[in-house]
């Protein structure tokens, strides 16, 4: 038997994992290990700042149900969600439309539509059309591939945040035709506050963040043989500089154009944008999605 210092504590943990029969798990425990361990050095952690963190963690875990998944939201928060998605990104194997989160409102149910359906049943104030093209990295058109498409409301609510969460609105399945191209309606997003009443809440207050999001609209376009795409167009918006998950980027950015000939319906405000899908390669995994349907990830 030992006695424990700050360093030996370390290495005794790590000593103790080498029977690990995973090999991931062991490599990615044994990093974690030596990086809490750092960490708790470095700012020389003390109990009661632990019990604290504990605390937070808890009410995290707990403020997870059905309709919501605080965890995720930290994640998306913190930047870890983004920093995964971009060493996911790294793994590629060729040039796609950048990606963005899938977010804590994303959910498995959305109704199949058909091309130029209205995504909103309760609201068509300021309805905009969304259309372009699916195509390769080549620029060639991709026939019929699915585009799963959700948002908030022109108020600034995904309908997981309304009522008890049964109610689906502001979604859509479509497939693109024999030529690629797609068009459906919606109405003009809102930029909006990430839930602030809870746990997570408190630690954006804390750091005197704004805790909003820029007006967007979320996008999972997929076709087999391709590698699956998670991203969303954004408006312009005071928040795109500060958006508080750090999911906006400069490509994603889409403008309105009202009158334009190449719509494929007039007499609406429109934005065309043709999102392009990668091959599928033989570094893709199974769950390239930093995020999920929350009704999935729910524990009793």
């Amino acid at each position: 038997m030992q006695s424990y210092t700050p360093q030996s504590v370390t290495e005794a943990v790590l000593e103790q994992m080498q029977s690990t029969g995973d090999e991931r798990l062991k490599n990615i425990m044994q990093s974690a290990i030596r990086h809490l361990h750092a960490f708790a050095r470095e700012v020389n952690l003390t109990p009661a700042e632990w019990l604290k963190a504990i605390e937070f963690l808890t009410r995290v875990g707990k403020t997870c149900t059905a309709t919501r998944q605080e965890f995720i939201l930290l994640s998306d928060v913190v930047g870890l969600s983004t920093l995964v998605n971009t060493l996911h990104d790294a793994t590629a194997v060729e040039e796609a439309t950048s990606t963005s989160l899938l977010g804590p409102f994303f959910r498995e149910d959305a109704p199949p539509l058909p091309i130029g359906a209205q995504i909103s049943t309760a609201d068509k104030s300021e309805e905009i059309l969304l259309w372009g093209t699916v195509r390769n990295a080549a620029g060639e058109a991709i026939p019929h591939a699915k585009l799963v498409v959700w948002q908030t409301s022109s108020s600034g609510v995904y309908d997981l945040q309304e009522g008890d969460g049964s109610a689906i609105d502001y979604r859509g399945m479509f497939h693109a035709d024999a030529a690629g191209k797609f068009h459906l309606r919606s109405v003009r997003p809102l930029g909006y506050s990430i839930p602030m009443d809870g746990p997570v809440g408190d630690l954006v207050r804390a750091q005197r963040r704004e805790g909003c999001r820029p007006a967007h609209i979320h996008f999972l376009v997929s076709a087999p043989g391709f590698r699956e795409l998670v991203t969303a167009l954004y408006f312009p918006d005071r928040y795109l500089e500060t958006d508080v998950v750090f999911g906006a980027s400069p490509e994603l950015v889409v403008r309105e154009k009202i009158g334009d000939p190449e719509a494929p319906v007039a007499g609406l405000s429109s934005v065309r944008f043709d999102f392009k899908l990668a091959r599928a390669g033989s570094v893709d995994i199974a769950g390239g999605r930093v995020g999920a349907d929350p009704t999935k990830l729910a524990v009793d």
